[in-house]
């Protein structure tokens, strides 16, 4: 599993908006690495920010 898995599987689970640093506690990456994929996931489309500093999974439509 790659960290862009990990951090989609931790934002489904816990079910609420995360910050980065709940998202480093929960998954043991490196900040560095979550701050660069986060960004990566954004810019996809995958994430979105209900309000600032805190992310989701996109919801399907």
């Amino acid at each position: 599993m790659d960290a862009k898995d990990k951090i989609l599987e931790i934002l489904k689970k816990e079910g609420e908006p995360l910050n980065a640093g709940k998202i480093t506690e929960l998954s043991g990456l490196d900040r560095k690495v979550i701050d660069k994929v986060m960004k990566t996931m954004k810019d996809e489309g995958s994430i979105v920010s209900p309000k600032r500093c805190y992310w989701e999974p996109k919801q399907q439509d």
